[in-house]
């Protein structure tokens, strides 16, 4: 089961890699299992700047990054994140289609 879950959240991070590619150098040194000592902080400062995002500097965006970085280590996190992403990927596609269909 852990490693069904692994590998959806490896074709998520691919994903993403296509939808902004830009990202895609820093999702491959992310997904290297040698940057698991600086993943691991960085996912928890990420996750921390998202909880604070009401401050200027600080963005949304980060606690969903923060997560997915989490996620590669944590397998209990796997599962639960790879559902909401697929949900709100889910509703994203339907609010699109509506919004063209108007």
């Amino acid at each position: 089961m852990a490693e069904k879950e692994q590998a959806r959240l490896n074709r998520q991070f691919d994903r993403i890699g296509r939808a902004v590619p830009a990202s895609s150098g820093f999702l491959e040194w992310a997904r290297r299992p040698s940057s698991r000592l600086l993943r691991i902080p960085l996912g928890i400062l990420l996750v921390l700047g998202g909880i604070f995002s009401f401050l200027p500097v600080l963005g949304v965006w980060m606690l969903p990054l923060g997560l997915f970085l989490l996620a590669l280590d944590l397998p209990f996190l796997q599962g639960p994140l790879n559902r909401v992403t697929l949900w709100a990927q889910r509703k994203w596609t339907n609010w699109r289609r509506k919004r063209r269909d108007k």
